[in-house]
């Protein structure tokens, strides 16, 4: 059985086809830079039923300059990070380095699995020294193969979110990761918008990546509600990313696409429900469904017949339950003769018949 088919672990918890869907809760800014909100958010992910919990780990410094016009100004005005520079956004949405290790800690004591994007390779160490399970790669630094490379050489899994790349971008970021030693490699499809339209996810691109790549697949969505979610199973997906906050109304640079509580246990529980709904290939009746097959039609006597009577339209049926002849041998039955006495609403038998 090879490394796919067998599935991999994070942190114990098995990813695969054979395994239930494992659901990241992604907090990214929804702190609204309060450790006491964030280690509630770490609460309400494990009361939700989630498995894991995502951090981002940069600060301001690091992702940009500190510049407020030209290329570090957000003019685009649908984003919704429209009128900011890029320094006050991260400044807005990092989560200090200082908060990590209790967040994780607090996630770990409610069972969840804890980790983090790196955004440079100062976070990578970083993180290493608060020995995180596995890494995720966001879906705008899938072509720095440099930061790829050093988060591969940790040997530990590696989630990478699709995003814009194209085909070729994605080779060599998989083989970036690959020959520097991660053999443990998720991808994620994802729609790098904010909130992304259903229009524009492309489910279908799910089951193409697992086949170009030979790796497990997911999903890193940013839809609205669960719904591309649940599909997303239903192509393949073995993992299951949403951004996730206490109250969308409480505002927060990702609120307005994240779930809350009560949406993340839906989705918990729906994408669960479609992975149980997949099965196998099956014909029949199997399991409970048998006891079913009493509620087929099948072939009954609606009238006392005595024996050397013909057999009727008038006193043979196809109705239900399902114990008698099958119906495909009406047109058999019908012009025979009875071979002994039968009582109205007796279950059709061969030994019923007579000769014509």
């Amino acid at each position: 059985m090879s490394r796919q088919e067998a599935g991999l672990e994070i942190a114990r918890r098995a990813i695969g086809r054979e395994f239930p869907p494992l659901v990241i809760a992604e907090m990214s800014g929804n702190h609204n830079q309060s450790l006491e909100r964030a280690l509630a958010i770490v609460d309400a992910t494990a009361a939700a039923g989630a498995h894991a919990l995502k951090l981002q780990t940069y600060t301001a410094d690091t992702m940009t300059l500190d510049l407020t016009d030209g290329d570090f100004f957000v003019s685009e005005p649908a984003s919704l990070w429209h009128g900011k520079s890029l320094y006050e956004l991260y400044q807005q949405a990092h989560t200090p380095w200082e908060w990590h290790r209790p967040i994780f800690e607090r996630a770990r004591e409610r069972g969840l699995i804890a980790f983090s994007t790196p955004f440079d390779e100062t976070a990578v160490d970083f993180l290493e020294s608060l020995d995180v399970p596995c890494y995720k790669i966001a879906s705008f630094e899938n072509t720095d193969l440099p930061l790829i490379r050093k988060i591969a050489s940790t040997g530990k899994p590696v989630i990478m979110s699709t995003g814009m790349a194209t085909v070729a971008e994605l080779d060599d970021a998989v083989r970036t990761a690959r020959e520097a030693g991660c053999a443990d490699l998720i991808l994620l499809k994802c729609t790098s918008t904010y909130p992304a339209s259903p229009l524009n996810t492309n489910l279908r691109t799910i089951p193409h990546l697992r086949e170009l790549f030979g790796c497990e697949v997911g999903i890193s969505d940013h839809t609205m509600g669960v719904g591309a979610s649940v599909a997303a199973v239903a192509m393949g997906a073995t993992v299951i990313e949403k951004h996730f906050t206490l109250a969308r109304a409480d505002g927060g640079v990702d609120a307005s696409f994240s779930l809350e509580p009560a949406e993340l246990s839906q989705l918990v529980s729906e994408t669960l429900r479609a992975w149980q709904a997949l099965g196998q290939i099956a014909y029949g009746a199997h399991g409970d469904e048998k006891k079913s097959l009493a509620y087929r039609r099948s072939l009954y006597a609606t009238q006392t017949i005595r024996a050397g009577e013909q057999f009727t339209a008038a006193n043979i049926r196809s109705i239900r339950p399902g114990f008698g002849l099958a119906t495909k041998h009406l047109d058999i039955v019908l012009g025979k003769r009875a071979a002994r006495d039968i009582s109205r609403g007796s279950p059709l038998a061969w030994d019923m018949l007579g000769g014509s």
